[in-house]
């Protein structure tokens, strides 16, 4: 297998659903971000083999969205391009297809990322409504028209709300708040401890937004219906976070006994993330400067109304797959989808009993001052399509500020699964 590098990896400021990047379509929250790499290095439009972007509220208007984004970047016509879903880490898994085409020479250069654009997921009609609409386009006459049309009843238009449905998980009939509750109750994790992690996000993003360290990864957004807007940061770090105020808000997906709510998990978001992969061969020839080298990654699967501990499973993979260990590591990302399931992950690593019980190694107690060291999705929000590519993107520029060498990046994927990725820096 070939060494790959990461060359440059750049993000989309991430805003909440519904707020100031609503109006940008999911293919212009990554076509501009290759477009700048490109234009920073000088690379040849003609050269780039492929584009992959992870993506899971795929608009109707844009199927194929790797594709359009690749022409959308002005790469050359004969630049492939598709799309990839994984749920949460789709992100990632773009990443990881992107590292095996190059580790295995089948390609030199690839853009890899993720989308999602939480805003444009759509309402849908419910089947009563639908079946309304084909029986009046099969009618012929009026009168047949006029009939179907009386049949019609006020209900049929009570919304099917699809973010509600791609958040619920089809085989076991848990949402992923009703997933983090259960392990909340399963591992003791308390409300307040959950509260305490999600005000301890929140700080940690608001004091790296007031030190500039994300100001390397995320390139401005032009946003607004009329074009007339410069976004430059994540506007989800709450400013006032308190652990009072976030006492005061009532459990949303349980509501009698739970003790998960909006405070202490990740807000809906938009959001976007792309990273320039590259072989030694079109390192040399391009003289190009890398930032990280991607190691290794790993997918693992599980009981999925226990998806949250994902990341645990996902990261004892990949440690075995290159031979390190925790404590390797200097920084570690893992996705704050819950405050409850991070938590939760946090002691299946550190505890024997509980490693042996999801047939994991003991991995260890996680220094907190090398997790999530900038925040979470807790405080920076969660774009599905594009956090598993955003976390390496936040990782990899991390590291370089630190002069640090080893990262880990993980994630809970819905659906039951984990995935982690491991890079080294080269920018010691």
């Amino acid at each position: 297998m070939k060494p790959v590098y990461l060359v440059e990896g750049k993000r989309t400021p991430q805003a909440k659903s519904g707020t100031v990047l609503k109006d940008v379509p999911a293919p212009y929250l990554g076509h501009y971000l290759i477009k700048s790499i490109m234009d920073n290095l000088n690379l040849p439009s003609d050269q780039v083999d492929e584009v992959i972007i992870g993506n899971t509220g795929t608009p109707a208007k844009y199927p194929n969205i790797g594709r359009v984004i690749a022409l959308e970047a002005g790469l050359d016509k004969k630049t492939s391009g598709y799309s990839v879903h994984r749920n949460c880490a789709s992100g990632m898994e773009a990443l990881s297809q992107g590292y095996l085409k190059i580790a295995s020479g089948r390609a030199d250069i690839i853009f890899a990322g993720g989308v999602e654009s939480m805003s444009s997921m759509p309402l849908l009609f419910k089947e009563e409504m639908a079946e309304l609409f084909m029986e009046l386009m099969k009618a012929k006459t009026p009168q047949a028209k006029i009939k179907v049309a009386s049949t019609f009843k006020l209900g049929h238009l009570s919304p099917v709300i699809a973010i509600e449905q791609g958040l619920t998980d089809p085989f076991c009939g848990l949402n992923m708040g009703q997933t983090a509750e259960k392990l909340a109750r399963e591992f003791g994790i308390t409300r307040e401890e959950q509260d305490e992690f999600a005000n301890e996000s929140h700080r940690r993003a608001n004091m790296a937004q007031a030190e500039g360290k994300f100001t390397s990864e995320i390139l401005p957004t032009i946003a607004g219906k009329k074009l007339d807007q410069l976004i430059t940061e994540d506007n989800g770090p709450r400013k006032d976070s308190s652990m009072e105020k976030l006492a005061k808000l009532k459990p949303f997906f349980e509501k009698r006994t739970g003790t998960v709510t909006v405070g202490n998990a990740c807000p809906i978001t938009d959001g976007g993330s792309v990273w320039l992969l590259c072989s030694e061969e079109a390192v040399n020839k391009y003289n190009l400067d890398p930032m990280a080298r991607m190691i290794d990654y790993h997918f693992h699967g599980l009981e999925p109304e226990r998806m949250g501990l994902g990341p645990v499973l996902a990261m004892n993979g990949v440690l075995k797959r290159t031979g390190h260990k925790l404590d390797d590591f200097d920084l570690v990302e893992i996705n704050e989808a819950f405050a409850a399931q991070v938590l939760s992950c946090l002691k299946v690593m550190s505890d024997s009993k509980l490693a042996s019980k999801w047939s994991v190694d003991v991995l260890g107690e996680l220094d907190r001052s090398k997790l999530n060291v900038n925040g979470g999705a807790i405080a920076l929000g969660h774009p599905v399509g594009s956090t598993g590519s955003r976390l390496v993107v936040t990782l990899a520029h991390e590291l370089a500020k630190q002069k640090k060498k080893l990262g880990l990046a993980s994630l809970c994927i819905g659906g039951g699964q984990g995935g982690a990725v491991v890079i080294e820096n080269l920018k010691v």
